[in-house]
């Protein structure tokens, strides 16, 4: 059976992280997705780690399988390539500032006057419109402006030397997923009404959607010394029978779930335990609490008794893996939770798979990352494009070939010539 979106074609006119990923969700789906690169190609071909031979996996991570049309839409003939596409699209996605395609001729209204059935996707900081529409919003600034930031730094307190932010593009991911959503939403509505429609998605209203404790702050409603039931806030680390660092989601500090660790424990007395009688005893007294259990847990032989015990109480635990750990386990295994795709250089990529199954569609797994520009030729022949307009289009620039890897290449070898230099001059410094 076929995937759900096949047939679907999606224009990614988008770079780095929230319009590729929205994109990469819809050919996860089985849409087929071309993505648009500048002349300087997307920033994220140079993105560090790059592997050994000159390819980076954060690009390959959210662009694996698109296909690649290159172009400089500073050119008529390129603007006529993306004009074609377009007019052919179910889809298009797109992360710039606003403002910025409509420049070129390809804003919403322009290309809904070509293609009425369009279904325009727009991301950014925070929205098409407003106070704050122009102004340049990556996921750590956004994660600040609508609260993200302010909750963790609360959370943690005097725990933290310095201010942090998160380690994770929320706002991005997050965003991506739920313009993905929105996508589906009008694509079923277009088969209602057969008309196409403008989709504006703002990082900042997705985090504050996604955001399960906005209630608390919005309606001022203060926990006191308990920490709220739900959520991840107030979970303790602790050490396994056999050294393994694991935590739980359930907080030692609350009223509530204090008590099904006393109960995991079998360890009423503790209820009376005059420095563990209220939250704010608990919190206080917080190592003391935390030794007990730790002991407790020691008591076991293995991680699988513990969380037998633990799962009784109504209590869920999680040993601290890395990436490449949890994708040797028997779960990653049986979910078949990551694959590997060519990087076009003689190695590959390890990578996430599809985060869902279904017994109703069969998927391909999508193929290895495209060159900047490497299905020019091909789309520019699907498009109607004689040999003699591409032999035109790439000598007048329309048509650009693979300048970021030209880029990396020099780079690499201006390296190591320099490398070269020093090591037969060892008394030469570098300037």
């Amino acid at each position: 059976m076929a995937a759900p979106l096949d047939g679907i074609r999606v224009v990614d006119f988008s770079r780095v992280l929230a319009g590729p990923f929205c994109a990469k969700t819809l050919q996860d789906l089985g849409a087929q997705v071309t993505k648009i690169e500048p002349p300087r190609g997307d920033v994220s071909r140079v993105a560090a780690p790059i592997n050994a031979n000159g390819v980076s996996g954060y690009y390959a991570q959210q662009n694996a399988g698109k296909r690649n049309l290159s172009i400089d839409l500073n050119k008529s003939d390129a603007r006529e390539i993306a004009y074609r596409l377009c007019d052919q699209a179910d889809v298009l996605v797109e992360n710039f500032r606003p403002g910025t395609l409509a420049s070129f001729g390809f804003g919403y209204d322009s290309l809904k006057a070509r293609n009425p059935r369009l279904i325009y996707v727009s991301i950014s900081g925070y929205g098409q419109g407003g106070p704050w529409r122009g102004r340049m919003a990556y996921a750590p600034t956004v994660q600040a402006e609508v609260g993200f930031t302010h909750h963790s730094l609360r959370h943690f307190g005097n725990n933290l030397k310095a201010p942090q932010t998160d380690a994770l593009s929320h706002a991005d991911v997050y965003a991506g997923m739920e313009a993905a959503i929105a996508v589906l939403a009008a694509l079923h509505q277009r088969e209602r009404t057969g008309e196409g429609q403008h989709i504006d998605v703002a990082m900042a209203a997705t985090l504050m959607a996604v955001n399960e404790h906005a209630h608390m702050d919005l309606n001022n409603l203060d926990p006191g010394d308990d920490p709220p039931i739900l959520g991840a806030t107030d979970g303790s680390f602790f050490e396994g029978p056999d050294g393994e660092q694991f935590m739980s989601a359930i907080s030692l500090v609350n009223t509530i779930t204090f008590t099904w660790f006393v109960a995991a424990m079998r360890r009423p007395d503790l209820i009376d335990d005059p420095r563990f009688r209220s939250s704010a005893l608990r919190r206080s007294n917080i190592d003391a609490l935390k030794y007990i259990v730790q002991q407790w847990i020691w008591t076991f032989p293995d991680m699988a008794s513990l969380d037998a015990q633990f799962d009784e109480a109504k209590i869920a635990i999680g040993e601290v893996r890395s990436m490449d750990q949890v994708a040797e386990s028997e779960w990653a295994d049986y979910w078949g939770a990551t694959y590997r795709v060519p990087d076009r250089q003689g190695g590959e990529f390890r990578l996430p798979a599809r985060p869902w199954k279904f017994s109703g569609a069969q998927f391909d797994q999508p193929g290895a990352p495209s060159e900047q520009g490497e299905q020019n030729t091909d789309i520019c022949h699907e498009l109607g494009f004689s040999d003699d307009d591409i032999a035109r289009m790439q000598a007048n620039g329309s048509l650009v070939d693979n300048f970021t890897a030209k880029m990396i290449a020099m780079v690499s070898a201006q390296l190591d010539a320099r490398q070269a230099r020093y090591g037969e001059h060892s008394d030469e410094k570098p300037a």
